[in-house]
């Protein structure tokens, strides 16, 4: 009986012998647009037979449908389970160690300061019972009863200035505990994270050691587009800097990580479209018959954003006012101003409802502050006058010159020389530049041409401006690419050279992808009867190579911050054109002439006359040329017809409607256009002018 007793004790110590509660470690990360698929590894022993191993400390928000385990070899999954232990809290954080162990320096040097303190403390009893006993039983004289005095007044003094300096000390340590203390307090009462735990019953044949990779989906992360555009001076390329600002708040910190940035989003229904027939039958004449299309989904949520600014108009350009834009689920909402614009906040909101009479109805994703809207108008509604949006001709400018790897890296005693210099030596090579960093040593080879994004070669008095003396036999600036595009079947990715640790606390981490050199045409542009200021613009083609997304963008012009605008590939076709700020010394004013015949009438049809005087004036103290744009409306209406055109000086496109003059001003010069034409239109009706 003793024995079967015995049996049942031990008998769970012998189910689980096998059992292992294992750490993994994060190793590789896909950070997708929205969500994250995480690579953890771990280093498993296993015993011939059945056993159970536990792999602790993962994420409590795994999606478990996600997750695969390999590196099993022989081994067989009998089972697997995922729970989350809500009573094993996390490790403690490394921050938490590093103000514990602050705290006991502290305390170690109060301790030494107060032991000072008892030492002058003992010293201050000393001198005064010595100095009872002097007075009760020594007869002195006067001068030697004065010494004594002095001594013991300076004596005495020193050390209580001694103490009070120490105590002073001591006051302000205790102080810079009690801060590091009130913020241990704020990090330990945060919501403890609960751990997520794999589960796994393996059968392994032999006795054998397993390093196991398992990976797993995570919805709480994602990346978001970002750019920097900067621009030298007119007829210099654009620097673009492509950027991925990464956030995630998956309960792990990810240390040290291969960070992999992909364009997709695993979590779409990917089941494809499936065509039926259509039969056609009497319908209520009430039903709406227009077709439902599922539209491309392009745009990703930008968690960042806490204020979205922009413009809304038709499919002309023109400005609508009184569009309303509602956070989607929501009461929070604003209307457009007469200009079309809005500004709204966006805390707790994912999407934005635009709505307006006459126009389709359109819902975009969150994913910048500055979203521009240009709406459809409604086949369905009632017929109205449209007044078409003016058009861009671009102008081509002379850019600078590009050097490619063979050019720039041949030939001296480096392997480097610069076309239009005599070969070097040793002592006079010209200086290297690498990711801003200079390189003393660099030999031709050492970077591989696949490495190489772009290069640039400075001389003579641009390189020794930037550079001093050590450019003045000429400078090569050469910028590494900073990921490898993987272009798949159905995704493509970018992977990051650079290992990068990401803090679970959905505060931003900024990842550089890539940065390009872009041949840009700049030029100033004027539409008076849209905005009464003169925008430099510069415009690119072949964007489509740089798998570019829509974000935001920071524009920099000459060193200066320009302002913020929204990159969109997805409303662009040819090229992409860029508003590189508003120049305050250029002005342009449009005006209508005062003409009583506009309210003339003609049997049953009202006359409106219209002439119109632009003026530009350029304020620099250097030429420039300008476009200055302009238009006539087109009527989409037979009663309504547009008449007695003229352009004078304009280039005239009669299809779009759209005037253009070339113009260009010398310092201080001012330029005078016109245009006008008369409307002829059904009295008793309205149409917007």
């Amino acid at each position: 009986m003793k024995k079967f007793l015995l049996f049942l004790v031990l008998t769970p110590f012998i189910l689980f012998a096998n059992d292992k509660k294992t750490p993994s470690k994060i190793k590789e990360v896909t950070v997708y647009l929205s969500g994250a698929q995480i690579q953890r590894n771990a280093n498993v022993n296993l015993a011939s037979g059945v056993s159970e191993v536990i792999l602790t400390g993962l994420s409590s928000k795994i999606d478990e449908n996600s997750i695969q385990i390999s590196g099993l070899q022989l081994v067989s999954i009998l089972s697997m389970t995922y729970d989350i232990n809500y009573l094993e809290k996390s490790e403690a954080s490394p921050e938490l160690l590093a103000w514990e162990s602050e705290i006991e320096n502290t305390q170690l040097k109060i301790s030494l300061l107060r032991n000072q303190i008892s030492g002058l403390e003992e010293e201050e009893n000393v001198i005064t019972k010595n100095r009872i006993i002097a007075g009760d039983n020594l007869a002195l004289d006067i001068q030697r009863v004065k010494e004594i005095s002095t001594y013991y007044r300076e004596r005495i003094t020193a050390i209580k200035n001694e103490i009070y300096k120490l105590n002073l000390e001591i006051n302000l340590l205790n102080k810079s505990i009690r801060a590091i203390q009130n913020q241990m307090a704020e990090v330990n009462n945060a919501p403890s994270q609960p751990q997520g735990e794999l589960k796994l019953k393996l059968d392994a044949p032999i006795n054998m050691t397993l390093n196991l990779k398992i990976s797993y989906f995570i919805p709480d992360a994602g990346w978001i587009p970002n750019y920097d555009i900067k621009s030298k001076a007119l007829g210099e390329p654009l620097d673009l800097a492509y950027k991925a600002n990464v956030y995630q708040n998956t309960g792990k910190d990810w240390d040290n990580v291969q960070v992999t940035l992909s364009i997709g989003n695993p979590n779409y229904n990917v089941a494809k479209p499936q065509l039926e027939s259509k039969y056609l039958n009497f319908v209520s004449p009430f039903k709406k018959r227009s077709q439902v299309t599922t539209k491309k989904r392009g745009y990703s949520y930008n968690p960042t954003v806490r204020r979205v600014i922009g413009t809304v108009t038709d499919e002309s350009g023109q400005p609508l006012p009184g569009v309303n834009v509602v956070v989607k689920g929501t009461s929070i909402g604003t209307q457009t101003d007469f200009d079309g614009n809005y500004a709204l906040d966006v805390v707790n909101g994912r999407e934005l409802d635009f709505s307006y009479i006459g126009q389709k109805a359109l819902n975009q994703t969150i994913y910048s502050s500055v979203m521009n809207v240009r709406m459809e108008e409604d086949a369905t509604a009632l017929e109205e006058v449209v007044v078409s949006a003016y058009g861009v001709k671009r102008e081509k400018k002379a850019l600078g010159y590009s050097v490619s790897p063979s050019q720039a890296l041949a030939g001296s005693s480096k392997g480097v020389v610069i076309r239009g210099y005599t070969s070097f030596s040793n002592s006079n090579n010209p200086l290297i530049i690498i990711d801003g960093v200079p390189s003393d040593n660099y030999e031709m080879g050492d970077l591989d041409e696949s490495e190489i994004q772009h290069m640039e070669v400075l001389k003579g008095e641009t390189a020794s401006s930037i550079y001093g003396s050590k450019g003045r036999n000429g400078v090569v600036v050469i910028t590494t690419k900073k990921s490898t595009l993987q272009d798949e079947l159905t995704n493509t990715k970018f992977i990051i050279k650079k290992p990068y640790s990401i803090a679970s606390d959905n505060d931003i981490t900024a990842i550089e992808i890539n940065t390009f050199k872009l041949a840009a045409e700049y030029e100033y542009l004027a539409a008076p009867v849209l905005n009464e200021n003169v925008f430099l613009t510069a415009s690119f083609k072949n964007w489509e190579k740089y798998q570019l997304l829509p974000g935001e963008a920071n524009v920099y012009y000459e060193g200066t911050y320009a302002g913020k605008t929204t990159l969109d590939p997805f409303t662009v076709q040819k090229e992409m054109v860029l508003s590189l700020g508003i120049d305050p010394n250029i002005t342009v004013t449009r005006k209508q002439q005062r003409n009583f015949k506009s309210k003339s009438f003609t049997g049953s049809n009202r006359i409106l006359n219209r002439v119109y005087d632009l003026e530009v004036k350029n304020n620099k103290n250097v030429a420039i040329s300008l476009k200055l744009m302009d238009r006539i409306p087109k009527s989409q209406n037979k009663e309504i017809k547009v008449d007695d055109i003229l352009t004078y000086n304009a280039q005239y496109d009669k299809k779009k409607g759209l005037l253009t003059w070339d113009v260009n001003l010398k310092p201080q010069e001012t330029q005078k256009e016109s245009f006008s034409f008369i409307v002829k239109y059904p009295r008793g009706r309205y149409i917007s002018l």
